[in-house]
């Protein structure tokens, strides 16, 4: 028989209690602790997770014998502090939301805590797990012959309300081309097989939160950005995002290109955002269109309504934390390293840089372990 698997759980805001519908829907699973200094979404979290016992601090989830593993799920500016804790006390099999860090003086100090980590760390990076960016994955090399180019668009809503307001501001969230797209740049460096040398960007505050005010202070942080980044095998990748595109068909649209042909993925956004009066949300599909006169071929890729009810992420969250929970019980190496989480952030940082400063800026080429992250590639050195 199986083993019973207990996550401890820090932090249940709304991405937290997503974790939590989606760890209910796995077999011999619970979530045994959680520690959220906010009561009502304390008191949120209990209700879907009966089972679990409320705890007063880190500290106290560490304490409890039973948990097998660990999920960091609070605001961005907190996980490295609350992973530098994890180390010291207990470190067990953690699964860390992304952004991995915000700041860049912490990347030189996450390094350092992960090369005496004896446990498997593996960063949240969900847009890797939908199911039909999954597809596209699995299909662009064959679909396009290698691709040169790739372009993703997000046309999304804005950014939604959160405890405390931690996201209206850049030093709590990293700034949106961290908060957000990171899962993106994570992304072209999975698709494309390469490290990024240069990004340049253009990005600002165009439509939303500017009558805003929190303590008398105006969020900076943007809605709008392009950012083109180049790859040292000699790829090139786009990313547009739009934030006040509510009631798009689609929210996440992938595109490669290559000697062959094109692949396309079409990812709808969460269905309780999606307008009532246009019906239901459209199914996600993948479209591959090869040079030769074919024509296009496209497949629909549905997601059980039971895991897409369970989050906001097209059934991700729980494809994720199914490969998670292997990592647990059998032993391995996670698939999204603490490398993979470093770099997206890193990425991130240079894009806000690039934007800020409109100048190009140069990243270390060369891949580093796991164990070391590059401090002058986290602050985009020009």
């Amino acid at each position: 028989m199986t083993k019973r698997t207990n996550y401890g759980v820090i932090g249940c805001g709304m991405m937290g209690q997503e974790h939590l519908r989606n760890i209910a829907l796995l077999p011999d699973a619970r979530v045994a602790a959680i520690f959220e200094p906010n009561e009502i979404q304390a008191n949120a979290a209990k209700s879907i997770a009966p089972n679990a016992r409320l705890m007063g601090s880190v500290a106290d989830v560490l304490a409890d014998e039973s948990i097998d593993c660990l999920l960091i799920a609070s605001p961005n500016h907190m996980h490295v502090d609350q992973f530098a804790e994890i180390a010291a006390s207990r470190p067990l099999p953690l699964l860390i939301e992304k952004p991995l860090y915000t700041d860049p003086i912490d990347a030189a100090r996450l390094g350092a805590l992960a090369e005496s980590y004896t446990a498997p760390i593996w960063v949240a990076m969900e847009y890797r797990y939908m199911p039909p960016i999954q597809t596209f994955i699995e299909q662009v090399g064959d679909a396009t012959g290698g691709p040169t180019m790739l372009t993703i668009r997000e046309h999304r809503f804005p950014f939604l309300p959160k405890v405390g307001d931690w996201n209206r501001f850049n030093r709590y969230t990293g700034g949106t081309l961290v908060e957000k797209c990171c899962h993106f740049f994570d992304l072209m460096r999975l698709i494309l097989k390469s490290e990024p040398v240069r990004i340049v960007a253009s990005a600002g505050q165009d439509v939303n939160h500017k009558d805003e005010r929190y303590a008398g202070e105006a969020p900076d942080i943007w809605d709008g950005a392009y950012v083109i980044v180049e790859f040292e095998n000699g790829c090139r990748a786009m990313l547009e995002l739009c934030m006040y595109a509510e009631g798009s068909r689609y929210q996440e649209e992938i595109t490669a290109v290559g000697p062959d042909g094109k692949i396309e993925a079409m990812v709808p956004g969460p269905g309780r955002f999606w307008p009532t009066h246009l019906g239901a949300p459209p199914v996600a599909q993948v479209v591959v269109s090869p040079r030769q006169p074919k024509g296009p071929m496209s497949v629909e890729i549905p997601v059980d309504p039971t895991i897409l009810d369970a989050g906001d992420h097209n059934g991700s969250t729980f494809y994720q934390h199914a490969r998670f929970l292997e990592i647990v019980r059998q032993g391995g190496r996670p698939e999204v390293s603490l490398t993979d989480g470093a770099r997206a952030v890193e990425m991130g940082l240079a894009a806000q840089r690039a934007a800020a400063t409109g100048e190009a800026v140069r990243l270390d080429p060369l891949p580093f372990g796991d164990a070391v992250v590059s401090q002058r590639g986290a602050m985009g050195g020009a």
